[in-house]
């Protein structure tokens, strides 16, 4: 089996996180991945207080291991999400589209593992230094709110610059993506969109099969030109978006658009008009499966992946491309 010191820290059986997708990962879901060994991770994204207070009650209810909660800094009440969550003493706490630094402390206080997204070396080394337990290096491939930087690149020079667990996000799917942020350094990976497919998944049938229907080339990324780029799976919605875009209609517009369509996709199945959040990994998910069986099955492959690397250096074989 595959352990890391990731593993150590959050008190899980593989290295494998679950992306917290607003929306997506609710407690069913949650509980599923934490209980099949790796870490589930509640999306607060927009998410009324109550409401989480709600998941991360059912989540215990459902679990008795570790799981976490991710918080987007950019959630206007994010004080009060934040509030819920020291309540309620979540185990871990991921968070996103912004510097935690402030509250860091508060969590660390109470015991909680805080685990922060970053897309560069800066502020990597930033939150090593205001005491994070680890970082998520997400690269560009990922779903939803993204960096500038691919995984392949990002992940490594983010190891090289800071002594904390690093957990490569982005274009993650499988087990030979598992072996690859092992070989780049990474103690772990954070998976998004192959648990869209989870059984235990609560989203829409019909974003679940959008995600199965996606090639190599169906996601782009929009509102780049409102400082928050978003990747999504191409539909009627992100063909308009691009074209108020290319006209050049003001921030405040495009942001109006978007407003309430990850809702209208997860939720009430509109994969149209809707914003269905993906990777570029979607390509590679083709079945629905349990969350335990997802998590087993990328682990075995990482193995074996790992074990045709090894047997290639043992025999001394070349590398056939």
């Amino acid at each position: 089996m595959i352990r890391t010191r990731l593993c150590d820290l959050l008190g899980i059986d593989y290295p494998i996180i679950q992306g917290g997708m607003a929306w997506v990962s609710t407690a069913e879901l949650v509980a599923a991945v934490s209980n099949g060994g790796g870490l589930g991770i509640i999306g607060a994204g927009h998410m009324p207080t109550d409401i989480l207070r709600q998941e991360i009650r059912k989540t215990k209810e459902l679990t008795d291991r570790p799981f976490g909660v991710n918080l987007m800094l950019l959630t206007p009440h994010i004080e009060e999400l934040i509030q819920v969550s020291l309540e309620e003493h979540v185990p871990v706490v991921t968070t996103g589209a912004g510097n935690p630094s402030t509250f860091i402390n508060k969590f660390k206080e109470i015991g909680t593992k805080v685990i922060p997204v970053v897309p560069s070396i800066a502020l990597a080394q930033r939150m090593e230094k205001v005491g994070a337990d680890a970082v998520i290096a997400e690269g560009t491939e990922s779903g939803g709110h993204i960096g500038e930087l691919t995984t392949m690149v990002l992940v490594p020079q983010v190891v090289d610059a800071v002594s904390i667990p690093v957990i490569a996000a982005g274009g993650i799917a499988d087990g030979r993506g598992l072996a690859a942020a092992l070989a780049l350094g990474a103690a772990g990976v954070q998976v998004g969109t192959r648990f869209v497919c989870a059984t235990e998944c609560t989203v829409h049938e019909n974003y679940k099969q959008k995600v199965l229907g996606a090639k190599d080339r169906d996601t782009t990324v929009t509102a780049r030109s409102t400082g928050h780029p978003v990747r999504v799976l191409k539909n009627r919605l992100t063909r308009e978006f691009e074209q108020m875009e290319k006209e050049g209609v003001p921030v405040e517009e495009l942001e109006s658009l978007g407003v309430g369509k990850l809702r209208l996709a997860a939720k009430e199945g509109d994969v149209d008009h809707g914003s269905v959040m993906a990777g570029q990994a979607a390509g590679l998910v083709k079945n629905i499966m349990p969350a335990a069986a997802i998590i087993k099955e990328m682990a075995a492959d990482a193995e074996k992946t790992i074990g045709k690397l090894r047997d290639i250096i043992t025999a001394g074989n070349p590398i056939k491309v």
